[in-house]
């Protein structure tokens, strides 16, 4: 592989609040040798979490912080362009913790999946991935939401926001989400076909939560805690249960204070739970079938928010703590072959 360079954006500095130039450094890079049981890929895509930002700190999570001089994680999606891996075939597409860089090396291990089916590499990351995984086992396993209950989403407008309110709508359920602004909101009801949406930006969250949920909530499917987990808490119904998925809210601060609502939970005979997406491996199948028959039906819609080029990753990452993207934000690599 000694033709081929890697460019990378690397980690020179760990950020406070939002990503700043001189925290990253684009650099070019040799493309490492393939040993036994190992397979070269090619990057197309990149896709953007909240999550991202957190391994930037020097914080223990359920996985180790990015180290200085390291590319940044980020799951994506990539191509085999050479392989010493009997899993894996030249030409195969993966889903992969490609990290913000050209090329990785992969092995056959939990953080690399072939979706057999799907051709459609833009879908492999906002539907058939960790994004679409997280929605159905956060909505189905821990949400169950039930015909005719009130579900709400936070961040309904973002990647697994849109699908998990459309996974409670397939279910049976009235669907209320939370998202900022009016173009958000326009986006959440018009095209992922929620009931209503609250526009946080518009002020007084409880107020509007009694207004679109006179019979209280049901499920509430958080993406970003602070005031809005305090605000649903509050009118928690009686076995309501909240599936907690992140606090972007706090992202950027660190600082994750606790709700004043939470002896609701108590009142209420509620239940909150948060759970890891990476601990349903084993049935990372069964998510994407189901979503697979959903999509085929027209029950189910995704949307990207694509940024051409590995120089835009930081762009992009910074997007999702400004109200940039609706859908999955997603960098554009390389062309896909396939």
């Amino acid at each position: 592989m000694s033709d081929l360079t890697n460019r990378q954006v690397v980690l020179r500095r760990r950020p406070t609040g939002l990503v700043q130039p001189d925290d990253t450094e684009l650099i070019e890079a040799p493309v490492p040798e393939l040993a036994e049981g190992e397979a070269l890929v090619r990057t197309t895509y990149i896709g953007i979490d909240a999550a991202v930002r957190t391994w930037l700190d020097d914080q223990p999570g359920y996985l180790p912080p990015v180290q200085l001089g390291e590319p940044i994680r980020a799951a994506g999606v990539a191509e085999v362009v050479a392989t010493r891996c009997d899993a894996y075939a030249v030409g195969d597409v993966v889903t992969t913790l490609s990290d913000f860089q050209q090329f990785q090396v992969v092995r056959d291990d939990l953080f690399t999946t072939m979706i057999p089916g799907v051709v459609d590499q833009l879908a492999m990351l906002s539907v058939y991935g960790s994004t679409g995984a997280t929605a159905y086992f956060g909505m189905t396993d821990i949400g169950k939401p039930q015909a005719g209950e009130t579900v709400v989403v936070s961040a309904a407008a973002g990647a697994t926001g849109s699908l998990a309110g459309q996974i409670a709508k397939i279910h049976g359920a009235r669907v209320v989400g939370i998202a900022g602004g009016p173009d958000k909101c326009r986006a959440v009801v018009e095209e992922f076909g929620f009931d209503s949406c609250i526009d946080y930006k518009a002020g007084d969250v409880p107020a509007q939560l009694k207004e679109h949920c006179p019979k209280r909530v049901d499920v509430f499917f958080d993406n970003v805690g602070g005031p809005i987990l305090d605000a649903v808490l509050g009118r928690l119904a009686q076995g309501g249960r909240i599936a907690l998925r992140g606090v972007i809210s706090s992202y950027l601060t660190g600082e994750h204070p606790g709700p004043k609502n939470y002896t609701n939970l108590l009142a209420r005979c509620g239940t909150m739970s948060g759970f890891n997406t990476l601990n349903n491996w084993g049935r990372f199948d069964e998510a994407f079938a189901h979503l697979k028959q959903w999509e085929a039906e027209g029950k189910l819609v995704h949307r990207e928010h694509v940024h051409d080029g590995l120089e835009h990753a930081v762009e992009a990452l910074n997007g999702l703590f400004t109200g940039a993207n609706i859908g999955k934000t997603v960098v554009k690599v390389s062309e896909p072959s396939a």
